[in-house]
């Protein structure tokens, strides 16, 4: 989908389930449940969620938007072009959410016309018939909350990189536009923008026409696109961008920037023709689109999202083509992305429960192209780090193809992408990489511009190989999980065998199998290579492979081709054999992993050797973090004697190591390290090891870095992180003044990242009203992400009177997130109030003036008695009023109980 992905390590930094959910919000539910058939089950769960139907076949849908950058609104014509499908269509139901509807236009006769909070309902004079088309056109207007996102002085943003983007995936087109908001649906498309003519436009196809009206001074950009695609896929991007341009082949490719941030296109641009040429030859289909652009804006919400020919990505991708060595590359998400446009836009989901027929290939297609252009053993490191996502997942209890989710956001977790793309590897393995190859090229020519479910991936497979996949599927895409093997290894000398005996540890119920799958076990030894394949069927079982004499390296998938979490204890020998072999790079990281576990001196210094000699970057960090862990004097001199590192990226894992444990000289080894290293990422890190050190001259040291311009504002950072966690009020002044110079040209990140940190270190201040006036006045930001951490921080802080400012977000609607965070803010805030030395004054002085009350009732009652004797001796005895007597004092009440 988006990727908001996107590259592995981006997608897992930008892609984390809670922080998607968070961001979701209650009306994507509500988008969502609008459309959604089936039933809730038993338990109360989620009902099942299929594709809707389709009333209609639209073939083209076409926009034209004029924005108004100053309001943040946009007005819009929507021109749809459908034919009635099977049966006569009384009436054509839009998603619309939010969207002031001014007039209805139609070839056909209308009745009338409706426009709900989500839906525009038209209803024509008499029934279209089937196969006979019309068309309509909707004018209307919009403040999108979601689907199109303004970037404007208003909100904090630099007038000179003004400008806008769109978001439709998975349902947030309804937000800007009317439509059939779901992927099942395909039309072709234009988009008409109207902006000043300094402005640049950007969309879907190619470009049509770009005409200034000189009566208006807006710039009309029509974009067209004549291929079908999914209603998620329409984009636009415009306002003041930059872009460089260049040609592969015949198609046009483009990489557009805010204005004030082309310098660092090239970094990203740079590598886009070899993705391009390499995804061609493996996929086996050209490049389906007209053109390639992609174009990174400000504070996008993830990674990156697929476009139809237009790619939109995040800024922060972008950075300087030197200084950040390896540390930094734009390539993964640059080729999630382009794979997208033939897995996602050319052949698309039918419906958000196979998305992973979008995202797995993505991811997939990712790392083969990490294989071809870094090695092979590059793409097994990938996909140990896929695999990884998915063994260490907490939630691991869905299957891939689930459809009782609440939300389709549900569905962009590490099921769609890292196992998806582990799904598609495994088929690889089993089919050979040519078989595979026609397969994917079979199925995409198949269902070119249509939509596909998992059934439709498989069947190609199993036509062209003869093989059944049914069991592969039904286990790991229809049901949960993924095998946990138990394996345990014993030579058996006097009968020259190999006794190796797995268990599978998987919990297995109605939603996770006992596994049936090829497997392959290799010996190595004086006697060469000796490879045994059979088949893991049952839930224990143990196999015997006779050998010609005991081998040295015992490996288990050698080639690394099922996805599973598998435990196989060797002894040290072998390890150390293991550790030596070149040629398995997955078995060296494997062997470290295991020698992570033993301390003694021969295991420290191999892994020293291995740090300094591997051939690959990964098992030398491998190697670095496992001597982290033994924390021995011993295994500290080995890592401060392996600092000079030519990758930087060992560099910087070895320095994190050597500086983690809390001791002068890992202090001294961070501060001799910040004379020399030039990386800003790798001086990002050691700015963050010095907080544990609250030392004056590190005080001084974090100030600077606070105080010093570096890209996307890295140094200043970390310099926050280091300040939080040291906790020191010293740091507040600093940090309140940092925030308030830097609230536009830090990254949103940083800047939300500094107001959570000052909230946090001011809360046991006697006097925060500093704090929590700057605070407070956040919460007035349009920005709803700067509203939500000023509120946090507010928490935080502890200060009660931060409660008025609250309150005003009580009045947004139930399921707004910002009402949720305001209300657990103020009741945490509620809870924490003290009874102050006011509120005690004056309950002391009522308790004195009701016991002064009492007296005085005491008083009067004698002074009645005496005044009703003295009447009594002087004046005739008169009628008893039995309701009492007129004129008696009214008593006398303590005032009300003023809270304070």
């Amino acid at each position: 989908m988006n990727d908001r992905r996107r590259s592995l390590p981006l997608m897992f930094l930008l892609l984390l389930p809670g922080l998607l959910l968070q961001a979701v919000g209650g009306d994507l539910l509500e988008d969502h449940l609008q459309a959604a058939p089936g039933q809730p089950g038993a338990d109360g769960s989620s009902p099942l969620q299929y594709a809707p139907s389709r009333e209609v076949d639209i073939q083209h849908l076409a926009l034209d938007i004029t924005p108004d950058f100053k309001r943040r609104t946009i007005e819009g014509t929507a021109t749809l072009t459908f034919t009635p499908i099977a049966r006569p269509l009384a009436e054509l139901r839009l998603d619309g959410v939010d969207l002031e509807v001014r007039d209805v236009q139609s070839s056909e006769p209308l009745q009338a016309w409706q426009a709900t909070e989500r839906k525009i309902v038209i209803t024509f004079s008499a029934p279209i018939s089937p196969d006979h088309q019309a068309s309509l056109s909707i004018r209307y207007s919009a403040a999108p909350r979601k689907g199109l996102y303004f970037r404007t002085p208003e909100l904090g943003y630099a007038a000179a990189d003004l400008n806008l983007w769109s978001q439709g995936e998975p349902i947030e087109s309804r937000h800007w536009f009317p439509s059939f908001d779901a992927p099942n649906e395909k039309f072709t498309s234009e988009l008409t923008c109207r902006v000043p003519s300094d402005m640049t436009v950007l969309s879907n196809g190619h470009l049509v026409s770009s005409e200034t009206n000189a009566a208006t001074g807006l710039k009309a950009v029509r974009w067209l696109q004549d291929k079908p695609h999914s209603n998620y896929l329409i984009a636009l991007a415009a306002g003041y961008l930059k872009g460089i341009e260049d040609r592969y082949r015949n198609i046009p490719i483009a990489l557009y920037t805010p204005a004030s941030e082309i310098a660092y296109a090239p970094s990203t641009f740079s590598g886009l023709k070899e993705i391009l040429a390499f995804f061609e030859e493996e996929i086996g289909v050209p490049y389906p689109w007209d053109k390639y652009y992609q174009v990174c804006v400000s504070d996008y919400h993830w990674g990156g999202m697929e476009n139809t020919s237009l790619t939109i990505l995040n800024d922060r991708t972008l950075y300087p083509s030197e200084g950040f060595e390896e540390l930094r590359s734009s390539e993964s998400l640059v080729a999630h992305e382009l794979a997208h446009q033939w897995f996602g836009d050319y052949v698309t989901c039918k419906d958000w429960s196979h998305l992973w027929l979008n995202e797995g290939f993505a991811t997939y297609y990712d790392a083969l192209y990490q294989g071809h252009k870094h090695g092979r053993d590059e793409l097994l490191y990938v996909m140990r780090g896929n695999a990884s996502g998915v063994l260490g997942a907490a939630d691991d209890h869905l299957p891939i193809v689930h459809r009782r989710f609440a939300v389709p956001e549900e569905q962009f977790s590490f099921r769609a992408y890292p196992k998806g793309a582990w799904v598609l590897h495994m088929v690889r393995s089993q089919l050979g990489e040519e078989l595979y190859r026609r397969c994917v090229k079979t199925y995409l020519d198949r269902h070119k511009f249509g939509n596909v479910d998992t059934h439709d991936f498989s069947s190609v497979i199993e036509e062209l190989s003869g093989r059944s996949f049914d069991a592969f599927f039904d286990q790991y895409v229809y049901h949960a999980q993924q095998p946990d093997l138990a394996i345990a290894y014993e030579w058996q000398e006097r009968e020259k065998v190999a006794r190796v005996s797995i268990q599978q540890n998987q919990k297995v119920g109605d939603d996770v199998l006992i596994f049936t799958l090829p497997a392959k076990i290799r010996f190595k030894g004086k006697f060469g290579v000796i490879d045994r394949e059979f088949t893991v069927a049952k839930k224990s079982e143990e196999f015997f492979f006779p050998l010609p004499q005991a081998p040295e390296v015992v490996r288990f998938d050698p080639d690394y081709t099922i996805l599973a979490k598998v435990s196989l204890p060797l002894p040290s020998a072998m390890l150390h054999a293991q550790l030596g072999d070149s040629s398995d790079v997955i078995g060296r990281l494997l062997a470290v992993e295991q020698l992570a576990k033993k301390s003694d001196p021969e295991t420290i210094a191999r892994l020293k050797h291995v740090l300094n000699t591997d051939p690959f970057y990964g098992v030398r960090m491998e190697a670095s973090s496992s001597l982290r862990q033994f924390n021995t004097p011993e295994s500290r001199d080995a890592l401060k004697a392996s600092l000079r590192q030519p990758d930087a990226r060992v560099r910087r894992r070895v320095l994190m190591d050597a500086t983690g444990p809390y001791l002068s000289e890992s202090l001294a080894t961070a501060l001799e390290a910040l004379k020399t290293e030039r990386n800003p990422d790798i001086l990002a890190s050691l700015f963050q090891a010095l907080a544990p050190y609250s030392r004056p001259e590190i005080k001084e040291l974090l100030l600077s870095a606070l105080a010093t311009n570096s890209y996307h504002a890295v140094l200043a950072g970390a310099a926050i992180t280091a300040i939080r966690a040291q906790d020191n009020p010293e740091f507040i002044p600093a940090l309140q003044s940092a925030l308030s110079s830097h609230e536009q040209d830090w990254p949103k990140p940083t800047f939300l990242q500094g107001v959570s940190a000052l909230g946090w270190m001011a809360r046991n201040e006697e006097h925060r009203e500093g704090v929590r006036t700057y605070l407070t006045g956040l919460l007035a930001s349009p920005l709803d992400t700067v509203q939500r951490a000023a509120i946090q921080a507010l928490r935080s802080l502890g200060d009660p009177q931060a409660t008025a400012a609250l309150e005003r977000f009580l009045g947004l609607a139930k399921e707004d997130p910002l009402r949720t965070e305001a209300q657990t803010a103020i009741n945490d805030l509620r809870a924490t109030r003290k009874p102050s030395v006011e509120l005690g004054t004056v309950r002391t002085d009522l308790l004195a003036l009701q016991q002064e009350n009492k007296d005085l009732k005491k008083e009067l009652e004698a002074l009645k008695k005496k005044m009703d004797s003295l009447a009594a001796q002087s004046t005739p005895a008169a009628p008893t009023n039995t309701h009492g007597r007129k004129g008696s004092p009214a008593p006398v009440r303590p005032p009300p109980l003023q809270s304070k």
